[in-house]
């Protein structure tokens, strides 16, 4: 651990210098998130004539573009990386490495966040003008928390594709798992359609899995649907979950490497 502290910031900088350079790819990654517009536009035509719920259009478009910037700043990639490398034999120099690569592959995922930051810039001001600051929450302290939210829903979404990437050490790819994730991510997080649009017992479900607490939690907060009790007890539920998957990860990690043999070319 001493070791990666050390590193992490050479580490970071590594990650930067790559999203620099494959700074056009990331620019192709981000038009691929671009379904909370669509959604955007498919609701505000839903509620022009009246409110959806407590939804009306300046509503659902503080809504999306709050969960279009959460999609870009929570996003990660490393199940495709870590499949790529087992099945290709070069993991085993990721191994030599006194860093845990688990580590370096968050380092390198974290190197972006500048450029997404920035990315997300001008969709706040566009959000904020759009639809004035009174569809967003003015409370300081949950302004203060809405980034460490953020984060949150950043680590659950790593350690859970590292979590499956794991168990490409015991099959030739995983990635066929994680799009079941993903499609399980895009209908209970609140990525298509505010969750408190489902059923009672489904709107119940999701408020115990962990696809609510990498976007939904963050956009509710942010757009002033939840109080500050209420966010302290979801925080909790997001921090139990970040726990649980990184416990699970390091277990199935240690496991797949007992099993794994460099091959590939």
């Amino acid at each position: 651990m001493r070791r990666a502290l050390r590193a992490l910031p050479t580490l970071l900088r590594v990650g930067f210098a790559e999203a620099i350079a494959y700074r056009a790819e990331m620019l192709v990654w981000l038009l691929s998130t671009t379904m909370p517009l669509v959604m955007l536009a498919l609701m505000s035509a839903v509620a022009r004539e009246a409110p959806v719920g407590r939804f009306g259009q300046a509503d659902f478009a503080a809504y999306y573009l709050a969960a279009l910037v959460v999609r870009l700043n929570a996003g990660a990639w490393v199940i495709w990386e870590l499949n790529y490398e087992i099945r290709q034999g070069t993991l085993s120099y990721r191994l030599l490495r006194p860093i845990h690569p688990l580590v370096t592959y968050a380092a390198s995922n974290m190197g972006y966040m500048p450029l997404r930051v920035l990315l997300t810039i001008p969709i706040v001001v566009i959000a904020v003008m759009a639809v004035g600051p009174g569809h967003f929450t003015r409370d300081p302290a949950l302004l203060a928390l809405f980034p460490v939210t953020v984060a949150g829903g950043w680590l659950i979404t790593f350690l859970a594709m590292a979590l499956i990437g794991s168990l490409a050490f015991r099959m030739d790819n995983s990635t066929a798992l994680f799009e079941m994730w993903l499609g399980l991510y895009m209908l209970l997080s609140g990525y298509l359609v505010p969750l408190e649009f489902f059923p009672p017992w489904l709107a119940t479900a999701t408020r115990w899995l962990p696809f609510r607490y990498m976007l939904a939690f963050p956009v509710e907060m942010i757009v002033g649907m939840a109080g500050r009790a209420e966010v302290l007890r979801q925080l909790a539920i997001q921090a139990a979950w970040i726990a649980g998957l990184g416990l699970a990860c390091a277990a199935a990690w240690r496991a797949g490497l007992k099993r794994f043999a460099a091959f590939g070319g």
